[in-house]
């Protein structure tokens, strides 16, 4: 039989970064440990990545209505005007917000 939490016993085994919770607590939020126990009564998660948040310059060529995003690496040269949020485990983009 497969124990209860293997996954992340396996994860931490490989250097994966672990949060536990105890539901049985009056304020069960996810908290960081760096030695865990695996109790069975209690719950363990690998810790998500967190969100990542880039400022990038779209600049569109409307002659051949093309659209460049350029990373701000110089903002001298471009000023960020958008703002785009991905997902830290995904990778997918979870928002964009128009930076005027």
């Amino acid at each position: 039989m497969k124990h209860k939490h293997a996954d992340v016993i396996h994860a931490y085994a490989d250097g994966a970064e672990i949060q536990y919770r105890n539901l049985q607590c009056s304020t069960p939020n996810w908290t960081d440990i760096t030695e865990p126990s695996f109790c069975e009564d209690v719950e363990y998660r690998v810790k998500p990545k967190p969100d990542v948040y880039k400022s990038v310059s779209a600049v569109i060529d409307l002659r051949h209505f093309d659209l460049a995003m350029i990373p701000l690496a110089n903002e001298y040269l471009h000023t960020a005007n958008l703002g785009l949020t991905f997902d830290g485990e995904t990778g997918k983009l979870k928002s964009a917000e128009v930076i005027s």
